[in-house]
């Protein structure tokens, strides 16, 4: 190279010479970013032969090469657009029957790096990478739907002639108990006693739900069972009278101290008559129509590790044999009942065997026996199929306590198989969503189970993040409280473990019937009902952190769903304190109002639903995250401390401009919230905002 010019100029040469000579390109990793979301994989959820383009973004000019490999082949890929900040890399891989692996590398001169479902990192992990399932498909009306769970017996009493007598039977050594007043709270071992929520009262509060913005109804366990919480099933055929229709009622009460269910004549009656049985099913056919024709689905409750002491199958009561109606003898009373092969017994000593086995020893929960037991195997699967089938048109299973069913890992995951191709071939739209505590990998490969009540990746982060609190208020660990690096650790590596698909489905909840009510936990007191009373479930609450949480609960990729009752300020410790009931006429319309407001935000906005997720900003007690697409783009943030705080939130990294403007949709306080805009300009892509204390804010891209 020939220099000409001044001795200023060369000088400036020089320094330019040497500055391109010792650079280094700088990999920007907060640019990269994929997911399984129908733009960054196209189709989101292929069949096998179908082409798939899988996508990956980059920093604009930033990357050299990109590669995708696939079962740790590598693959080029080429980039097929850029924007303002962006590049966009594309690879289009056939699909076969099998299982696909894969994961990003990207190279930007010397520096290397590469992306799974974690994110950007030097060192790769195969555990996080993405992975493609062929034909699994999850239904599509569950991403992002607004869910519902319903404790019936404490939502609303509709039907005051089905409703649970005094003495009219007698449930683990006692006689059960009707509660006349509503607002009581229940008693701390008050498995004996109803309140009288059933159907009807459910079919009466379709409008309100409605007017909440609800899609889904989640029903706890509907079917015939002594108790009310009900998951001791007694009939999986039937809906339970005192939740649906009473035409006859005949027979007698118990004495006082009588414990003999077969003299409980009028309980008999109710539960084993086909009248009844066939009236109440009907019945339950309606509600489910009924909410079909608002727009709403049904999910039921399935119950299938273990049945009830009072189960027909098993009868230990002698209810069944004490029928008018014609039922096969139980297994508890003859070895040559029908369903001997149902349970596990371990002596030989008939009638009155009492030797069966018991999920974790509870002799009231007999567990049930599949594998001696093909006949069992195929009546549950009817019962799965016929659920699901017309009449009755559910939208769906939640399954209980669904790893530990059977007595191996082997014969669990065969049955979920199965389970799914029969509920599948019914009704494919239905969703197998089951209730797992831990890792559920395993489940979640497209042949089992499409999704999870979501604890791991959701309710408990959530919970120690803004109130330090674990999700049964039996632990308070002050160093999880505020803490954003346990939050995004936890819900990412957790969320990886579940997949994208699976994820946008989950069941999202902040409070359900097995943990304390969240708004509870917001007071930070350990302890549960029988040793604190309920009152202490009520005092120093913090409706501002619970606000928080229900912003993050209708932001956060998933299905939000809300347990009766938290809407309208309920609280309570654990079970059975957080079965409250809903407090009719004394609701706290501020917080209703809220989470109107809250959900209509959440449905309108597509991007909340099923838009991509990323991280954006951590502090002490504060987060953000966005969700976005090509369209649309929402920020949140939310501020758990006692100060007020500024922070700077790197918006250009979900897509907005570095020149955008964005707008306030709703913020919550200390004492409120409001809907009011606001409008806040981007500069060079980042937003600089103020933090009021105890606040969540959502901002979305301006709409002009």
């Amino acid at each position: 190279m020939i220099f000409s010019g001044t001795v200023e100029n060369l000088e400036t040469w020089k320094k330019k010479l040497l500055y391109m000579n010792n650079v280094r390109p700088t990999l920007n990793m907060r640019a990269l970013f994929s997911d399984v979301t129908e733009e960054y994989r196209e189709p989101a959820e292929p069949m096998a032969g179908d082409t798939v383009k899988i996508r990956l973004r980059t920093g604009r000019f930033n990357v050299d090469k990109a590669y995708i490999y696939i079962n740790n082949v590598e693959y080029p890929m080429t980039k097929v657009r850029g924007e303002q900040i962006f590049d966009y890399y594309e690879a289009q891989i056939e699909v076969t029957t099998e299982k696909l692996f894969y994961y990003f590398k990207v190279e930007s001169g010397k520096v290397v790096c590469y992306y799974n479902q974690i994110g950007p990192t030097k060192d790769l992990n195969p555990y996080y990478n993405f992975q493609i399932m062929p034909g699994f498909k999850t239904p599509k009306w569950a991403k992002g739907a607004v869910m519902y769970q319903i404790f019936v017996d404490r939502f609303c009493d509709g039907d005051k002639t089905n409703n649970v007598l005094d003495d009219e039977y007698s449930y683990i050594g006692e006689h059960v108990c009707q509660v006349k007043d509503w607002n009581k709270y229940p008693n701390k071992d008050g498995i004996r006693e109803f309140y009288g929520g059933d159907l009807k009262g459910v079919l009466d509060k379709l409008d309100y739900l409605c007017d909440l913005g609800i899609d889904v109804i989640y029903f706890n366990p509907l079917f015939v069972s002594p108790s009310n919480h009900k998951y001791d099933i007694q009939d999986y055929d039937y809906i339970d009278p005192h939740f649906g229709v009473i035409i006859s009622d005949k027979g007698d009460i118990l004495n006082d101290g009588d414990q003999d269910n077969t003299h409980a004549t009028r309980y008999i009656d109710r539960v084993t008559n086909r009248e009844n049985l066939e009236a109440s099913n009907k019945f339950f056919a309606h509600v489910v129509e009924e909410a079909h024709k608002r727009g709403i689905k049904v999910i039921i409750d399935g119950v299938f590790n273990h049945c009830g002491s009072f189960n027909k199958w098993l009868d230990r009561e002698r209810i069944y044999s004490a029928s008018n109606e014609q039922y096969e003898a139980g297994a508890y009373e003859k070895y040559e009942s029908p369903y001997h092969s149902f349970f596990k017994f371990y002596s030989n000593q008939w009638p009155n065997n009492a030797s069966y086995d018991g999920w974790w020893g509870h002799d009231t929960l007999p567990k049930l026996n599949y594998e001696e037991s093909d006949s069992l195997e195929e009546y549950i699967l009817r019962i799965a199929k016929k659920w699901v089938s017309p009449p009755y048109n559910v939208d769906g299973w939640r399954l209980d306590v669904a790893a530990d069913l059977g007595n191996s890992a082997e014969y669990n995951h065969n049955f979920w198989r199965k389970f799914r191709e029969v509920v599948k071939e019914a009704n494919p739209e239905a969703i197998i969503l089951a209730e797992n505590y831990g890792d559920s990998y395993d489940w979640l490969q497209g042949d089992q189970w499409d999704t999870i009540m979501n604890y791991d990746a959701f309710m408990e982060p959530v919970t120690w993040f803004l109130t330090g609190m674990e999700k049964h208020s039996d632990e308070s660990r002050p160093d999880s409280l505020g803490n954003p690096d346990y939050f995004f650790g936890a819900m990412h590596h957790n969320m990886s473990r579940m997949g994208g698909q699976t994820y946008a489905i989950s069941m999202n909840e902040l409070s359900n019937h097995d943990h304390s009510r969240f708004l509870t936990r917001t007071n930070r007191v350990v302890g549960r009902t029988n040793n604190l009373g309920p009152e202490a479930a009520d005092r120093d609450v913090n409706k501002a952190v619970f606000m928080e949480g229900v912003v993050i609960q209708m932001t956060w990729p998933g299905a939000p769903t809300i347990y009766y009752g938290d809407e309208a300020g309920v609280c309570g410790f654990t079970d059975p304190d957080n079965r409250r009931t809903y407090p009719w006429g004394h609701e706290d319309k501020q917080l209703i109002d809220f989470h109107k407001d809250i959900i209509k935000i959440h449905k309108e906005n597509e991007v909340l639903k099923t838009g991509s997720y990323k991280q954006l900003y951590s502090a002490p007690n504060v987060i953000s995250y966005g969700r976005f697409n090509s369209n649309d783009a929402v920020i949140v943030v939310v501020n758990n401390g006692e100060d007020e705080v500024r922070a700077r939130i790197p918006a250009w990294e979900i897509g907005l401009g570095l020149d955008d403007d964005v707008e306030q949709i709703i913020v919550t306080y200390e004492g409120g919230y409001t809907t009011s805009r606001q409008g806040y300009h981007l500069k060079d892509g980042w937003l600089d905002i103020g933090l009021r204390k105890t606040s969540a804010i959502v901002l979305r891209r301006m709409k002009w």
